[in-house]
């Protein structure tokens, strides 16, 4: 059958019809509507575990998921964008990130595309997010969009300058931001001039005064020889080096790189900068950390798993009035959550219950009603700078959740 599109994607048209759902829950909206059960629910979005160390995430995709509902007769509250939100797989009790108030008919078909734009958004801007806390102060630049499906470039680089880094490399996504693109050369621009030298005055020649002439130092030769090359070659003009040196040449990275300081430093170069780039991930940032000025990181934060979100009704309309419910395993009733923002501690209750104390607050808030979006969307650069402050307020505790029926 021909296809009506280049590209194996969804259009935007397409999600928002709840085209993408899976078919069971087409399944289940026919049944329903043949045998009239047009009941009420109240359905929680929530995680119990996450796919890498530590109980918090960075719960992201709030605003599309707000634009995919936007008209659809029901009720959102919901973290905001880019809140932190804690799990507990050892209990139970599970911290609700957003509550859905709607006839399961009218909503059934699009649990799935609702869940897609939280689990891999979060998962993507959560991983980034402990990169950015380890990273400390460093430069961290995302260069992972050839990494992931070019549709998704602009939506995972999004979630990792929302969470903290510095710059994205690609064109598109720093458009659409709103922010310049970061990256200078590949390893392809020296090979075609055989000649790191020429390839470096080429660019220098021809990049605009305001890009940082970063050279690239592992080419040919050792990262040191050519480090002393760049040095000779640009002079007061290199901004800085980058090594991507691959893993089987890398040996002793760090005391390489400790060379190439060194030889920097001896011929009055201590300003220009040192980046590594290629296989970036968490240890190689706790060894480099302190020498380094900056990480360019790939596939580890592009490709991070998604937050295995699920969305389970836990309240029903019976005879005019909702109920309680939840299947094996869950938790019935609407909640709510309440938190110690100084202590990072999490407080779960039923929904219309008061918190411990004044210094509590709600994290759900509305989002939609009836089916208009009430709460302001605001944007990238807005929310990375929330969530940079809670980053600053979550580091050196041990957020948790408590809870009381």
């Amino acid at each position: 059958m021909a296809l009506d599109r280049m590209f194996w994607i969804s259009k935007e048209q397409e999600i928002k019809e709840a085209e993408t759902t899976d078919v069971y829950f087409l399944n289940t909206k026919q049944v329903l509507q043949k045998h009239r059960l047009h009941k009420k629910v109240i359905m929680e979005v929530y995680a119990r575990s996450l796919p890498f160390e530590g109980n918090w995430g960075v719960l992201l995709g709030v605003h599309e998921v707000a634009r995919l509902l936007e008209g659809l007769p029901l009720n959102v509250k919901s973290m905001s964008e880019g809140e932190i939100f804690l799990v507990n797989p050892r209990s139970v009790v599970y911290e609700p990130v957003m509550q859905i108030e709607c006839y399961y008919d009218d909503f059934c078909l699009y649990e799935n595309p609702l869940l897609g734009l939280l689990a891999s958004n979060t998962g993507i801007a959560s991983k980034a997010a402990r990169y950015r806390l380890m990273a400390k102060d460093r430069i961290l630049f995302s260069f992972g969009s050839r990494r992931i499906h070019p549709v998704l470039a602009p939506t995972s680089e999004r979630a990792i300058f929302i969470a903290g880094f510095d710059g994205v490399s690609n064109v598109l996504a720093s458009k659409l931001l709103g922010v310049k693109p970061v990256g200078t050369m590949p390893h392809a621009l020296i090979q075609v001039f055989q000649d790191q030298k020429k390839a470096w005055l080429a660019f220098d020649d021809t990049m605009p005064k305001d890009v940082p002439r970063i050279a690239l130092i592992d080419t040919f030769f050792d990262e040191k020889s050519e480090a002393i090359m760049a040095a000779e070659t640009l002079g007061k003009k290199l901004t800085g080096v980058r090594l991507d040196t691959p893993k089987s040449r890398r040996g002793d990275w760090r005391k390489i790189i400790e060379e190439v300081r060194w030889e920097l430093d001896v011929r009055g170069m201590k300003d220009v900068k040192i980046f590594v780039s290629g296989n970036i991930d968490e240890k190689t940032i706790t060894e480099l950390v302190d020498l380094v000025d900056g990480f360019g990181i790939g596939a580890s934060v592009s490709g991070a798993p998604p937050v295995d979100f699920s969305a389970k009704i836990v309240a029903i309309e019976e005879d005019g009035r909702i109920v309680p419910i939840a299947k094996r395993g869950d938790v019935g009733g609407a909640k709510t959550v309440y938190r110690d923002i100084a202590n990072f501690v999490d407080f779960v209750t039923l929904r219309g219950s008061e918190p411990p104390s004044q210094k509590y607050k709600p994290l759900l808030k509305d989002l939609i009603v009836n089916g208009k979006i009430t709460s302001e969307l605001e944007d990238s650069k807005k929310v990375r700078e929330q969530v940079l402050q809670r980053l600053t307020a979550i580091e050196g505790k041990e957020p948790r959740i408590s809870y009381k029926i």
